[in-house]
């Protein structure tokens, strides 16, 4: 039998960050002692009042078929999130929740961008976000940045990017892989950009609550009301409740394209999982006391893991400023991303994830959401296979 493999399943990548993180735990499972850095989810549980209200919901019987877009109760929930927290206004039915973060960005990329339409991503980036938008047809443009700029896009770039076949600008503050956060002075200046060009923002705002150093939380869509309509704003309850395997995310859109969205959403997944919404309920309504522990912990992680890494030798980190990862520039050491990877797993047996699966072959992603023994395990054998070069 001759498979016939649709091109635009064909020309993608798999997630590296999966794959590594699975050949780990693989490794670990055989019984190796394997230090992972992989993984972009947090190591502490799921608060209990938001298991207790899953929980209780299926107990109820609360396991049925749910509106596509989600439980009115949570969606208004939601609303009043963005409201309380962002200054934003949302009714309830401009917010769609989802199968998680990445489902929402599946769903935003896939109502809004067609084929001969392009999508300004900047580098480094989510895996996932050139892949997503080569599934709906358009056409991925990166925006390079380094270190020396702290991974910041700037206007100039994106202006000089901008054509009339540009349909999206992707933002991503706080960022994943970089941990970068862009100040609202900075977030303000790409997004009169992009209202100036009639072009649409998906701000990925996941990891918002994830935040270090004072840095300043601003949304792009709270400038004003032009910068609202040109924003749709994708989140989740992932990293900041560490509800990764609940796959819960949620959006707030203009009307025109929640409505869009919703359609396809109700023919690809319907529902987001019922009692998962529950606990999503109870995530944004109930106390919010884990928040300030597990952040102390993450810095203290973070400025341990940060002047590591800038004690090695031939390897320079700049510090985040948000979510749980930091980047360190390879360059020097000779190798590029997926070889050194490769040889610091057999040899060391620590899993790191090539920065080439970001779009930046000089860095690596080192995720600290994981414990400080961890850490200091795993990068006291990362200097040793750096020394051994």
């Amino acid at each position: 039998m001759n498979y016939k493999i649709a091109h635009r399943a064909a020309s993608l990548s798999p997630s590296l960050t999966l794959a590594i993180d699975s050949k780990a735990k693989a490794m670990k499972a055989a019984g190796e002692d394997v230090v992972g850095f992989g993984a972009g989810e947090p190591d502490f549980d799921t608060p209990q009042h938001i298991k207790d209200a899953a929980s209780a919901a299926i107990a109820a019987g609360f396991t049925k078929y749910t509106p596509s877009s989600g439980i009115p109760e949570l969606r208004q929930a939601i609303a009043d999130k963005f409201q309380r927290e962002n200054g934003l206004t949302y009714k309830a039915s401009q917010i769609i929740v989802s199968n998680g973060g990445k489902h929402s960005c599946y769903n935003v990329i896939l109502a809004t961008c067609e084929e001969g339409d392009e999508v300004i991503i900047p580098s480094p980036y989510w895996l996932s976000y050139p892949e997503m938008v080569k599934l709906a047809g358009a056409t991925p443009v990166i925006l390079t940045t380094t270190d020396r700029t702290e991974f910041k896009v700037t206007p100039e770039q994106l202006r000089a990017a901008i054509t009339p076949r540009t349909r999206l600008f992707i933002l991503n503050s706080h960022s994943n892989p970089t941990g970068s956060v862009y100040t609202p002075d900075e977030i303000k200046a790409l997004g009169d950009l992009c209202v100036e060009k009639d072009v649409l923002i998906m701000s990925d705002e996941i990891y918002e609550h994830l935040t270090y150093d004072g840095a300043v939380v601003k949304s792009v869509a709270s400038f004003s009301p032009a910068h609202q309509e040109h924003t749709i704003i994708v989140h989740g309850f992932a990293k900041a409740w560490s509800m990764t395997g609940w796959r819960l995310g949620f959006l707030a859109a203009p009307e025109p394209i929640a409505r869009a969205i919703d359609a396809v959403q109700s023919h690809s997944t319907s529902n987001p999982c019922s009692f998962a919404q529950k606990g999503g309920v109870a995530a944004l309504t109930g106390p919010q006391d884990h928040l300030p522990r597990w952040l102390a912990e993450y810095a203290r992680r973070r400025t341990y893991a940060w002047q590591k890494l800038n004690s090695i030798p031939g390897i320079t980190c700049v510090n985040s400023k948000g979510a749980f990862y930091l980047v360190p520039n390879i360059s020097a050491t000779g190798l590029k991303s997926a070889d050194f990877c490769a040889r610091l797993l057999e040899k060391e047996k620590v899993a790191a994830v090539p920065g080439i699966a970001f779009g930046a072959d000089d860095y690596l992603r080192i995720s600290y959401a994981t414990s400080l023994a961890n850490i200091e395990k795993g990068l006291d054998r990362l200097d040793r296979f750096v020394r051994s070069l």
